[in-house]
């Protein structure tokens, strides 16, 4: 087997793990989520158990890559010495990586899509909400574009890859990051000079008692569902960064700057959103046509809105682009490491292999509408969203949790030592308990009330 590859930098480490978390899941399904669930007090138990949930499974994923020197996987039957209830299920889980992309990549596309649209002007004659819908769903019924702009951010994602870990994948993300950031600050700029912005940051973080209290275990379930799905942890898409660090900073530190960054992206994505929603009399609860297609009429309101189009849609593209570069990365190196492929083909491979899968999302909205798995109006999209989030991402966070905490896995001792090696901020090792009991409780609330509320 050739010498494993590292990160150059920190600094690389930090933004390819900050990239792989920050994704539609901090731009898009946070703003509007908290919408739904009446602002300010949504977001204070989002971190509340951003803490009890997030930080202890971020410090185990890390862990677990740093320690095995592989993939989830790979490390895991490293360290376990190669139990086969643990690489069944770990296994099991990862596949996670792979049906993510396959409706990740779709979704990417479309916000490519977007970003053309508004840097060639073609959707300035959309000035009402029903002419964005329209505008949206004419991009999803037709199967040939849609499958055009899932194969180019599903080719920039394989070029990158087979550049090398720090000559592609790592110096990319790293500048996509940094173009995050501006853009970030650049747009909530803007969108706190616009009028009426007071009243929807008042409604983003001033809490709401009154319908707090009129809806308590649905909120607290959804900041709580919020909290676990935002870092996509459980299916080893960061472990796969741990294993490419040394050990000369304590992971408990580093997870917290990970968290904290990813947090700061979902913050500010709604200092963005909620001063436009208020300022145009757009409800900010209106769920995933939030960004396609109520935004885009705020737009349309905007002085340069079609500039201001833009640049939101650059910002979205990019920051599903670092997700996907950053799973991308992942199931390369588990073909690497599982298979001894070199870069190139295991690139080639991966790319391919999800090419190919995510045709049936694509035609889902289009040429197989009729197949609607979940219920009326469904689509596959809806079904492999199912399959990871509600499924394959708590699985594999609970097998985490035990994993780290039974001496049948990795063994307490053996966790909290890899977790606390190095410099910097110690991970408490009297939590024993809560990583056996409490934590793999918390996850399954979680999968209970969702589905639940998928069903119920």
């Amino acid at each position: 087997m050739s010498e494993r590859e590292t990160l150059s930098s920190r600094l690389g480490f930090i933004m390819l793990s900050v990239g792989c978390a920050v994704g539609l899941g901090n731009v898009w399904r946070f703003p509007y989520i908290t919408g739904k669930y009446g602002g300010g007090m949504f977001v204070l138990l989002y971190l509340i158990f951003l803490v009890l949930l997030g930080y202890p499974l971020l410090v185990g994923e890390l862990s677990v890559g740093r320690c095995g020197r592989a993939n989830l996987v790979g490390s895991a039957n490293r360290i376990s010495g190669n139990k086969k209830i643990w690489n069944i299920i770990f296994q099991t889980v990862f596949t996670g990586n792979f049906i993510l992309m396959t409706y990740y990549t779709v979704v990417s596309g479309w916000l490519l899509a977007y970003t053309k649209y508004y840097l060639t002007s073609s959707i300035a004659a959309c000035t009402t909400p029903a002419a964005f819908a329209q505008c949206f769903g004419a991009l999803t019924a037709n199967p040939l574009e849609s499958l055009l702009y899932m194969l180019i951010t599903v080719v920039i994602a394989t070029v990158v890859c087979c550049f090398g870990l720090q000559n592609g994948v790592e110096k990319s993300v790293k500048v996509m990051m940094f173009l995050l950031f501006l853009l970030i600050f650049v747009l909530a700029a803007n969108a706190l000079t616009l009028p009426g912005s007071g009243k929807g940051m008042s409604f983003y973080l001033m809490p709401d008692w009154q319908k707090f209290s009129s809806n308590i275990g649905e909120t607290v379930f959804a900041a709580m569902g919020q909290a676990f799905f935002t870092l996509s942890l459980g299916v080893g898409s960061i472990a796969i960064f741990g294993s490419y660090i040394n050990k000369s900073l304590s992971l408990a530190g580093e997870a917290i700057t990970i968290i904290g960054l990813d947090t700061f992206i979902a913050l500010m994505a709604g200092v963005v959103i909620f001063p436009c929603c208020f300022s145009f009399g757009v409800d900010p609860g209106s769920g995933p046509g939030l960004i396609f297609i109520s935004l885009p009429n705020t737009f349309a309101k905007m002085s340069g809105g079609q500039w201001w189009g833009a640049l939101f849609f650059i910002f979205l593209t990019i920051a599903a682009l670092t997700t996907v570069i950053a799973v991308f990365e992942n199931l390369i190196a588990y073909l690497m490491d599982q298979f001894n492929f070199k870069r190139r083909a295991a690139a080639l491979i991966t790319g391919g292999a999800v090419a190919i899968c995510a045709i049936p999302c694509v035609l889902g909205f289009n040429l197989w509408s009729r197949f609607q798995p979940m219920g009326k109006g469904s689509t596959i999209l809806d079904l492999e969203d199912f399959i990871v989030s509600q499924n394959l991402l708590p699985l594999g966070a609970v097998t985490l949790a035990l994993f780290c905490s039974l001496k049948y896995g990795w063994g307490w001792e053996g966790f909290t030592t890899e977790a606390n090696t190095g410099k910097g901020l110690k991970f408490p090792t009297q939590c024993r308990w809560y990583f056996r009991y409490l934590l793999p409780l918390l996850i399954l609330t979680v999968i209970f009330f969702g589905y639940k509320q998928l069903f119920g």
